[in-house]
């Protein structure tokens, strides 16, 4: 898998970016990719986010995605990572558990400690990672179209966690929410965030 790392880039230019890849992709133009980068601050939603999800007030975009998952937040301090992956070539499996555990492995040769939570039937979804009190520090997304994957996570370095006060994260009343600056003092660079993460899910 080619890792591509980005700088920040506008919300809605790296969707249609995004979008290029994955016909590229479906067409073996191009291989398997994970692209790393940031966003100015936006709120994204899957279609099934029920409006009072969202936030009433504010100068944050908020912009419907084509992706699964409800309400999140992209901004500063924070890595996003795209993948765009051909499953007809990689094979059967689920990819949303090998991106959870890619994270938690990335992020324990980093020094943290963090899971990934099963989801009891009939409940909202835990996807993403976990400290183990239960605050998410990375949410997962994703879409699978003609067998190839787009959107992907985004994991809280630095962010501004009283963003999250103003929706509902996820689908997940009163989520707490917190980053790796809110677990420790020894805040890691992003470029090692970046280096740890895409050795973990096999990207060079």
């Amino acid at each position: 898998m080619k890792r591509i790392d980005l700088g920040e880039v506008p919300y809605l230019e790296a969707i249609e970016d995004m979008r290029t890849w994955v016909e590229q992709r479906q067409n073996n133009l191009i291989e398997d990719r994970l692209v790393l980068l940031t966003h100015p601050a936006v709120i994204t939603y899957g279609a099934r986010t029920p409006p009072a999800e969202l936030p009433k007030h504010g100068d944050i975009p908020v912009i419907p995605v084509d992706r699964g998952g409800q309400a999140t937040y992209h901004g500063p301090g924070q890595l996003i990572g795209y993948l765009v992956i051909d499953l007809r070539q990689r094979g059967p499996g689920d990819i949303v558990r090998w991106l959870e555990n890619g994270l938690i492995t990335a992020l324990d040769s980093l020094g943290f400690t963090l899971i990934r939570r099963d989801t009891p039937p009939g409940s909202q979804s835990l996807v993403g990672v976990w400290t183990p009190d239960h605050r998410k520090i990375a949410s997962i997304g994703m879409r699978i179209r003609r067998g190839v994957t787009s959107h992907g996570f985004s994991l809280n370095i630095t962010s501004d966690l009283a963003v999250y006060q103003s929706f509902t994260a996820c689908g997940l009343p009163g989520v707490p929410m917190t980053s790796l600056a809110g677990l420790t003092g020894d805040v890691p660079s992003e470029n090692k965030v970046r280096d740890a993460v895409a050795a973990a899910l096999g990207a060079i």
